[in-house]
């Protein structure tokens, strides 16, 4: 009687396991998107305004908007992927210092697709940048943030 008292304890925790990694948000796979034809320009006057502050320091900053082409070959629509990347000035100088996390692609659809992100980066690094290992990463459903 124990010994199946056992077996049932073991079953049904296993089978709650299985059942809670099946239907969880970290169940779903992460997919890769390649980013590839990558270019930046000014923002727009309406998006350019704004101040870069670290440290209880404020400056003032320049608004650039970094687009390319987004490669999503999961055949899948890919949501809230993350972009990943480096950028340098012209001196060869990281603009987000120990930060390679840009921003994110709201939807991925499967195959390319455009994609644009806003980035503010300080008056005081001279262009032109130069725009790094880039890649995007995300899930085919919803993750809670």
């Amino acid at each position: 009687m124990r010994l199946r008292s056992w077996f049932a304890v073991i079953a049904v925790s296993f089978l709650f396991w299985v059942s809670t990694w099946v239907f969880s948000p970290a169940a779903l796979a992460l997919i890769q998107i390649k980013l590839s034809d990558l270019s930046y320009r000014e923002c727009p006057p309406e998006l350019a305004q704004g101040i870069v502050s670290a440290g209880g320091r404020s400056s003032a900053a320049k608004c650039f908007l970094v687009s390319g082409k987004a490669e999503n070959k999961s055949g899948k629509t890919v949501v809230n992927a993350d972009i990943f990347g480096r950028i340098y000035d012209a001196n060869n100088n990281p603009i987000f210092q120990n930060r390679n996390r840009l921003g994110s692609i709201e939807e991925v659809p499967p195959g390319l697709s455009d994609f644009e992100i806003r980035i503010t980066v300080a008056a005081s690094q001279p262009t032109p940048l130069q725009l790094k290992q880039f890649k995007a990463s995300g899930f085919t459903g919803r993750v809670r943030r």
